[in-house]
């Protein structure tokens, strides 16, 4: 039997149940709701509820999140008053365990993300996107804004106030190396303190170290512009340091705000006004002493151990330079050489050493000087001048020199003449310059311009002996012997070691001999160099001219004549014009023989014959028998003969024989 009412229901539910479950299907509940409704453990009621709180906490958080997009990024503790009890109401419901049917399911990653445990609060500083969905983390305390307490800084190791006072006692007890080191100590705690920098400038300054003084003297200017104390001490220094125009610029400063001292201004005005003379006489070309009077002066100021300033040191060269004699030469070198020993490529130096060369006669090493110089500063004006002064005044001396040589006197003078106005402030080349147109005056035997020109150079420099000798030759060659003795024999006088001087006096001497006989080239005349036939042809006109027929009435023409007939017969026979050209004739025999009690001199040679040469010697003695061998000098123990034999004496006695004495040499 069917019972249709009991079953029809059944039906009916069934339907319903699966169009339920449709629904359901089609719908899906969030996961927790899904894990609650298969729960058999819990109710629905319940597992509605506990839905609902959810969705309520989701909902507020989404608005939370969007009043504040960065929700996410704040710490818990930093959230307002009302979220922050949210949060702790919503993470105080207790979650169900999982059911097997959830761990089986594939949503674990959404029933994590829904219940409140499993919420992860991201770092402050992390993005939104960047958090962490692994598993629960206990929350990041936010950044403290703690500030430390500030303790007060440690107290310095060195009181420089102690040290300062240390130094000071050190100072007065003149101990300045100890005094600088405890100075030194201040200053490496306060640096800054002009009070340390004076005291330890001062104390610098005791120590002669003046450039370590003027660094702190000029740190503490920077610091107090206005301290008359600092800036009378920097004046001080720069003085000491040969910088008196930046002392009186210092002290002029001073005078705007406060008193200067008398004795500093009057040591930088000093230690000024002496450069200053120096400087105007260099310019206006006087003399180099006074010069080297001003820099003394200025150099007594100078601090101990101080180096004279580079520019002092330029000037004194230039100043021995213009002194011009050979020690001052000397000192312009020695000046020079100082500052290239500090830079050899110093431009001034090198010119300053080259003109000393130059003034000195070594044109070649003061070229080499020039071009140095111009190599180092191509532009330096100096080095210019004086390279185009020297090589042409070196061309127009060896054109000089060229012409004379080749005897053309004329030309020579001429060349010598321009060459010595290229240069009229060089003395020792116009001393040279005026010696050798001397020399070609005398060729030219214009003896009185050659006497001029010597005078001149040895004017310019008196220790030139060659100029002194050309001097006295002009003199005995003019004819004025007298003056040229004496010229020479001061000149042995003054110079003893002077080559050949001493024969030069004798050769004066002689021709002080031979002025004052009978001047046969002049009776007749011509030239002493005149050839035979002009010596004739002057003796017929002559002759003719003082012939005693042609002038009856005229006594002095017969003298005349007969001086003219004795120059002629001289002159024209070549042994006796040779005779009296040298001088033979008028030796005295006896100077030849005035050794002791009037011997001959055979033990000493032939070195007691008044400086006679042998050649002479025999000239004079061979005029009887031509020579020495021709008989006529006899030697006797007879009492009282000749010795030239003739008178006393017996001429024969005993003869030596071949490789003896020459035949008339006897000794009885």
């Amino acid at each position: 039997m069917v019972l249709p009412g009991i079953f029809k229901p059944r039906k009916n539910s069934e339907a319903d149940s699966k169009k339920t479950s449709k629904h359901r299907e089609a719908s899906p509940l969030p996961p927790s709701r899904k894990s609650l409704s298969k729960s058999p453990n819990k109710s629905p009621t319940k597992s509605l509820k506990e839905s609902d709180l959810r969705s309520r906490q989701r909902n507020s958080a989404s608005r939370s999140s969007s009043k504040n997009t960065s929700a996410a990024d704040i710490h818990p503790l930093n959230l307002p008053p009302d979220e922050r009890e949210k949060r702790r109401s919503a993470m105080s419901v207790p979650s169900d365990p999982p059911t097997p049917m959830d761990i089986d399911q594939d949503g674990d990653a959404s029933s994590a993300a829904s219940s409140p445990q499993s919420i992860v609060y991201p770092e402050a500083n992390a993005n939104a996107d960047d958090t962490d969905t692994e598993g629960p983390t206990s929350p990041v305390p936010p950044p403290h804004r703690f500030k430390p307490p500030i303790s007060p800084p440690p107290a310095p190791a060195v009181d420089p106030e102690a040290c300062k006072v240390l130094g000071n006692k050190f100072f007065k007890n003149q101990d300045y190396v100890k005094a600088i080191a405890e100075y030194t100590k201040a200053l490496s705690v306060e640096p800054q303190s002009v009070t340390y920098l004076s005291n330890r400038s001062a104390a610098f300054m005791s120590a002669n170290r003046f450039e370590e003084a003027l660094a702190d003297a000029k740190q503490g200017q920077d610091i107090e512009p206005q301290n008359a104390k600092v800036l009378s001490r920097l004046a001080r220094i720069y003085v000491n340091l040969g910088r008196p125009a930046d002392a009186v610029d210092v002290l002029n400063h001073i005078s705007t705000f406060d008193t200067v001292s008398p004795v500093d201004r009057s040591l930088a005005t000093s230690m000024q006004s002496h450069i200053q003379q120096a400087e105007d006489a260099l310019r206006r070309g006087t003399t180099g002493s006074m010069v080297i009077h001003a820099l003394d002066q200025a150099e007594k100021s100078l601090g101990v151990g101080v180096e004279k300033p580079r520019k002092w040191q330029l000037m004194r060269g230039e100043a021995y330079l213009k002194m011009g004699n050979v020690n001052s030469l000397g000192d312009a070198q020695g000046v020079a050489m100082s500052l290239l020993r500090k830079n050899s490529k110093d431009p001034e130096a090198l010119v300053l050493r080259g003109r000393a060369l130059y003034a000195q006669g070594d044109n070649d090493k003061a070229l080499q000087h020039f071009r140095e110089a111009l190599n180092c500063d191509p532009d330096y004006k100096d080095g210019v001048k004086y390279l185009r002064l020297v090589q042409k005044l070196e061309r127009m001396k060896e054109e000089g020199n060229t012409a004379f040589k080749t005897g053309k006197w004329r030309q020579a003078v001429e060349l010598y003449g321009q060459a010595l106005e290229v240069d009229p402030t060089n003395k020792g080349i116009n001393s040279k310059l005026y010696q050798n147109r001397a020399m070609a005056s005398i060729k030219l035997k214009d003896y009185k311009s050659a006497i001029s020109d010597c005078d001149r150079a040895i004017a310019l420099d008196s220790t030139y002996v060659k100029a002194r000798k050309t001097r006295a030759r002009a003199m005995g060659e003019s004819g004025n012997w007298d003056d040229a003795v004496r010229e020479y024999k001061a000149i042995a006088e003054s110079n003893p070691s002077e080559s050949g001087i001493q024969k030069e006096i004798h050769n004066a001497e002689l021709e002080l001999k031979k002025s004052k006989r009978k001047d046969y080239y002049k009776l007749l005349g011509v030239e002493k160099d005149a050839s035979e036939s002009e010596i004739k042809k002057a003796y017929r006109k002559l002759a003719i001219v003082h012939h005693p027929d042609k002038n009856p009435d005229d006594a002095s023409a017969a003298e005349k004549f007969k001086e003219i007939g004795e120059a002629y017969e001289c002159l024209s026979d070549s042994q006796k014009r040779a005779r009296y050209d040298s001088g033979e004739d008028l030796i005295d025999p006896s100077e030849m023989f005035a050794q002791g009690g009037g011997g001959f001199p055979m033990g000493g040679g032939m070195g007691g014959m008044g400086g006679i040469s042998p050649e002479m010697l025999f000239n004079m003695m061979g005029q009887g028998g031509g020579g020495m061998g021709g008989g006529g000098f006899t030697f006797s123990t007879g009492g009282g003969g000749s010795p030239f034999g003739g008178a006393g004496g017996s001429r024969g006695g005993r003869s030596r024989g071949a490789g003896g004495f020459p035949g008339g040499f006897s000794f009885g």
